[in-house]
């Protein structure tokens, strides 16, 4: 007989599930997935809003414990998970320092104040309206602060933190591939990161599991 999974990921088809997919598959985690979509009927499923009220994915259900919010999850399963060989957050103080900051900057000035502003007014403009400064401000935005990324990529290493590969690069190369659908041209240096992060066969894994 099979055993079941402990660990259960509500939520597949976007780029902060795939986050968490993808998480979970470099740590090498066993995992069972609710494949519910955003905007979907299945959101309104009251085993998943008994789950989470605030009816958004991803959700993610280890044991007893429910964790949502795709940046939280990832930094939990790197401090709960996370080995020597693998660990997706660093233990050295200074260096964790800057993982939450990368972590603090790709959450809030790449995602919630440039992407996800293009995605309501852009990809959702007949619910939340046409608003097109927004879109103009919030694309010269995101260009502002991708460019800003160029000086502060380590001299050495293939990840945000140099050689350690982190949950900061699963976040960041969330929002780069996102960035596609709006257009944005990212600057070489980016793009050469994007290209070595998206290389990793647990990438490759995640984005099945992401979009089954």
């Amino acid at each position: 007989m099979t055993e079941t999974p402990r660990r259960t990921l509500w939520g597949v088809g976007t780029s902060r599930t795939l986050r968490v997919h993808w998480a979970l598959i470099e740590l090498g985690l066993d995992y069972a997935t609710q494949p519910i979509r955003t905007r979907t009927p299945a959101m309104e499923d009251p085993a998943f809003m008994a789950l989470h009220p605030r009816g958004k994915i991803p959700v993610l259900v280890d044991g007893d414990l429910v964790v949502s919010e795709s940046a939280a999850i990832v930094t939990y399963l790197a401090e709960t998970y996370g080995s020597d060989a693998n660990p997706l957050i660093p233990a050295a103080y200074g260096a964790r320092a800057k993982y939450f900051e990368w972590m603090s900057f790709i959450s809030m000035e790449l995602d919630a104040t440039s992407l996800y502003v293009l995605r309501r007014h852009v990809d959702l403009h007949e619910t939340y309206g046409e608003a097109p400064a927004a879109n103009d401000t919030a694309r010269e935005y995101f260009l502002r602060m991708i460019q800003s990324v160029v000086p502060a990529l380590p001299s050495e290493g293939n990840f945000l933190l140099g050689h350690a590969f982190s949950g900061a690069d699963i976040l960041m190369l969330s929002c780069l591939n996102f960035s596609d659908r709006y257009d944005i041209a990212l600057p070489a240096e980016v793009a050469a990161y994007r290209e070595r992060v998206s290389a990793r066969p647990a990438y490759q894994a995640a984005l099945e599991a992401n979009n089954p």
